[in-house]
């Protein structure tokens, strides 16, 4: 299988982290002395790369991210990360039909097992699924070793293609945190990293309005949009999706899904 992760290029980042870090650590001992403000800054700048690459979302430090694709009219991607959830689920697939809308569902593996025939609706109706992790860890993603990371996505692919008989083809990390170890397990899994180019933040509001407003000022051919199904404020997510939706169709906007293929490119 062709892995749609570029190791080649990520591996020679972080060789250059590595080297980096060397230099930085000599440039203390040698300028420390004579120009204490600029030792310390070389000193702890990898630091800061490698701490904005890990847990600053959407970024490419460490893993190639997908945040846009090449569109041939008005076209987004519409993904739909935190399901599934037999609260919310179908109600939300009824909303995409409603309007001929495609999305990348984007499940954790534990909700899977849960619901298995959710899952399969979600693939009946024309959607495809994506890789959430299997328990959705995010205060503890970013520094999770090799073995866990291995874990949490080998459990969400194998709940997925047990339901379905599909494997997934695109991950996404709660919040789109790394680690370092995720780059080379992704790669031998032959999944790519979907990032986004807008999503709406609903957490924390009691209306949709907001979220809306800021989800919607990313809309254009070609967008990768965020937004979620069930969780916290499952109420205002699912207002947010149903307006965008609306938002969509009166600009002329087609939700269609990514291309065979088009897990190995990226912007």
């Amino acid at each position: 299988m062709t892995t749609p992760i570029d190791v080649p290029t990520t591996t020679a980042r972080f060789r250059s982290y590595r080297w980096t870090t060397v230099v930085s650590k000599l440039a203390l001992v040698l300028l420390g002395a004579r120009y204490p403000y600029l030792s310390l800054a070389v000193f702890v700048a990898p630091e800061l790369w490698l701490v904005y690459s890990v847990l600053i979302p959407n970024t490419s430090g460490l893993v190639p991210v997908k945040r846009a694709f090449a569109a041939t009219g008005r076209e987004v991607w519409l993904t739909i990360d935190d399901g599934p959830d037999p609260e919310t689920t179908p109600a939300l697939l009824d909303s995409l039909d409603s309007h001929g809308a495609k999305a990348v569902f984007f499940v954790i593996g534990e909700k899977v097992r849960r619901h298995p025939e959710l899952a399969r609706l979600i693939a009946q109706r024309g959607h495809e699924l994506g890789n959430h992790t299997q328990s959705h860890p995010l205060a503890f993603f970013w520094c999770a070793g090799g073995a866990r990371t291995a874990r949490e996505i080998d459990g969400c692919c194998d709940a997925i293609l047990e339901a379905t008989q599909v494997r997934p083809r695109f991950f996404r990390s709660p919040a789109g945190i790394k680690n370092l170890f995720l780059c080379g397990v992704l790669a031998r899994r032959g999944l790519a990293f979907l990032g986004w180019s807008s999503r709406a933040r609903e957490l924390g509001y009691a209306s949709p309005e907001r979220p809306l407003r800021r989800l919607v000022r990313g809309v254009k051919p070609g967008a990768i949009l965020l937004t979620h199904d069930s969780g916290p404020n499952a109420k205002v997510r699912a207002e947010v999706i149903r307006g965008l939706l609306a938002f969509l169709s009166a600009e002329g906007y087609r939700c269609v899904l990514p291309p065979a293929g088009d897990g190995g490119t990226r912007r």
